[in-house]
C-alpha cells in the first residue's frame, strides 16, 4: 500500500527496518505447508478454548472466532518508552480531570472546558459529585488506542475508560505465538506480558476501603450471553478471584456480600464488567436485573471499591477527547507527549459547516458511540450513506465529531492470497492505583479487508501478537 507508513518495511518497501530483520529471516525460511498449518493449528486451538467475539450482521451467527494472525507487530524498545511515558501522562491527567469534575470543578472554573460539556454529558453521574474513591483514581483500568499515520507519528484516537475489553486476546495472541514457534522467542529478546493478572489483581487490592488488608476481589459480568464473557471468565480465573454475576450479591448492613456454599462473604473490591446504567436498580435503570440495589449506598460510604469508578466515562466521551491536551496542560503543566488527531466538534458552527463541506473527506464518529458502530468513513461511503450522514448531522451536530482519515500505518498479514499489508492500531492497558503501571505492548488489531480503516472485532477485525524489544 502506497502512501502509508509500513511497520516492517521502509519507505520503499526494498528494506527490512532494524527491528523486523531478525523476524524477517526467520519468515524467509518458513515452507509455506508448515506456515499454513500453524495458522490452521492456531484457529482449531482458538475454537477449543473459546476464545470468540459477537459480530453483529455476519452471515454466518452471532459468534465467531477473532482471526489471528501469526505475523507480530513489533515495537523497538526506545519507541515503547515514548508510548509508556505518554501513556502515563495521559492517563494521570484523565484521573485529575475526572475527580475535579466530581469536586472542586476547577478547570470548568478556569474557562478551560465549557460547563455543559461536562454537566449536559450522557456519561455524568451527578451521584458522584462528592464522593471521595480510593487513592482519588477513578479509571483504574484505561485501554488507549493508538495509530500511527503521516510518516510515523503516533497518536491517540480514543480513551476507553468505562469497560475496555481486549486485553484476554492480548495474553492468548502471546500464549498462541509462544506454543507454535518457540524459536522465535529464543532468537529474540521479547518483553513479557504473561504478568498482566498478577498486576491487575495487585492493583484492584490497593484500591481497597481503608483498613481492609487482605480484601476480597470479585469480577462482576452481566452473564454469558455478553459479547466479551469469555475474557470476563479468563481474567477471573487467572487472577484467581470470583466471577460473580449480579444475583450473587446483595447489601447488607452497609456493605457488600457475595452468596456462597459457606454462607454470605463480605465483597471489598468489585472489578466491574457492568455499564453504569445497569449497576444499582434503586439509582440508575429501574429495570436492570444486572445489578445489585443498594450498591451506589455502599460506595457512596467508601465500603466497597469500584473498578472502574462510576462517572468514569465522561473522560472518554468523543465530545470531551479533544481537550485532554489541555486536561494536559492544566493539571501537569505539562506539554502532552501523545498528541491528538485533529478533531471538528460538530456542536461548534464552524466546525459544522466544515464537517457538511468535507463529509466525503472525513470520519464521523457519534460521541458515545464504540466498536466501529455509528460512524462514517467518508472515502470509503457511498454517496446516500454520506446523505444520510449529512441528515443526521444537521437534526443533532452536538452527537458527533469528525476527523481526518488517517493513513494508518500498515503491517504485513496474511491473508487468502498471500502475504499483503493491512491497517493496524494498537491498545496498550493502563493499571492505576497506588502507582501506574502497563505491561509492554498491548493488543494489536488488524483491519482484515482489503483498504479497510475499520479494525474493531466487532466489525471483523483480527489480532496479532505485539512484540516490545527488549534491546
Amino acid at each position: 500500500m502506497a502512501g502509508f507508513f509500513n511497520e516492517m518495511f521502509d519507505e520503499g518497501g526494498a528494506k527490512t527496518r532494524t527491528h523486523y530483520q531478525g523476524f524477517d529471516r526467520w519468515l524467509s525460511e518458513q515452507p509455506a505447508d508448515i506456515v499454513a498449518r500453524k495458522r490452521v493449528e492456531a484457529d482449531l486451538m482458538f475454537r477449543r478454548v473459546g476464545i470468540t467475539f459477537a459480530v453483529y450482521g455476519s452471515e454466518a451467527g452471532t459468534e465467531r472466532l477473532i482471526p489471528f494472525d501469526i505475523i507480530p507487530r513489533i515495537i523497538p524498545a526506545a519507541e515503547w518508552e515514548t508510548l509508556k511515558q505518554g501513556l502515563r501522562q495521559r492517563v494521570q491527567a484523565l484521573n485529575l480531570f475526572i475527580h475535579d469534575i466530581y469536586h472542586e470543578q476547577n478547570i470548568v472554573r478556569a474557562g478551560v472546558m465549557p460547563a455543559e460539556q461536562v454537566f449536559r454529558n450522557a456519561q455524568y453521574r451527578p451521584e458522584m459529585q462528592g464522593i471521595t474513591v480510593p487513592s482519588d483514581i477513578y479509571a483504574h483500568i484505561a485501554g488507549i488506542d493508538i495509530v500511527r499515520a503521516g510518516a510515523g507519528e503516533f497518536y491517540v484516537l480514543e480513551d476507553n475508560l468505562r469497560v475496555p475489553s481486549g486485553v484476554s486476546y492480548m495474553l492468548e495472541d502471546r500464549k498462541m505465538m509462544m506454543r507454535l514457534f518457540p524459536e522465535l522467542f529464543a532468537r529474540h529478546k521479547v518483553a513479557p506480558v504473561a504478568h498482566y493478572p498478577d498486576l491487575l489483581l495487585d492493583m484492584l487490592r490497593s484500591v481497597a476501603p481503608q483498613g481492609v488488608d487482605d480484601p476480597t476481589v470479585v469480577l462482576m459480568t452481566p452473564g454469558m450471553y455478553n459479547s466479551a464473557y469469555f475474557e470476563h471468565a479468563f481474567l477471573a480465573q487467572q487472577m484467581g478471584i470470583e466471577l460473580v454475576e449480579g444475583q450473587d450479591l446483595f447489601v447488607d448492613d452497609g456493605y457488600v456480600f457475595m452468596r456462597t456454599t459457606r454462607g454470605p462473604k463480605r465483597v471489598d473490591v468489585i472489578y466491574r464488567r457492568i455499564d453504569d446504567d445497569f449497576l444499582d436498580p434503586l439509582v440508575f435503570r429501574a429495570d436492570s436485573s444486572l445489578g445489585v440495589p443498594g450498591l451506589l449506598s455502599v460506595y457512596r460510604a467508601g465500603r466497597v471499591a469500584l473498578a472502574n469508578a462510576i462517572g468514569t466515562g465522561v473522560a472518554d466521551d468523543k465530545s470531551i477527547y479533544p481537550f485532554v491536551p489541555e486536561m494536559i496542560r492544566f493539571y501537569l503543566s505539562e506539554e502532552p507527549i501523545l498528541n491528538n488527531v485533529p478533531t471538528w466538534q460538530c456542536r461548534k458552527k464552524e466546525d459544522l459547516q466544515y464537517t457538511l463541506d468535507h463529509l466525503e473527506q472525513l470520519v464521523v464518529k457519534e460521541v458515545h458511540g464504540a466498536g466501529g458502530y455509528g460512524m462514517l468513513v467518508g472515502p470509503a461511503s457511498s454517496r446516500a450513506e454520506i446523505e444520510d450522514f449529512r441528515r443526521r448531522l444537521i437534526a443533532k451536530p452536538d452527537g458527533y465529531i469528525a476527523q481526518p482519515t488517517l493513513a494508518l500505518s500498515v503491517c504485513p498479514t496474511y491473508v487468502e492470497s498471500g502475504i499483503a499489508p493491512r491497517h493496524i492500531d494498537l491498545r496498550p492497558f493502563v493499571l492505576s492505583g497506588k502507582t501506574v503501571t502497563m505491561v509492554p505492548g498491548g493488543l494489536t488489531r488488524v483491519a482484515l479487508k482489503e483498504g479497510s480503516l475499520v479494525v474493531s472485532s466487532s466489525q471483523g477485525g483480527g489480532t496479532k501478537d505485539t512484540w516490545v524489544l527488549e534491546r
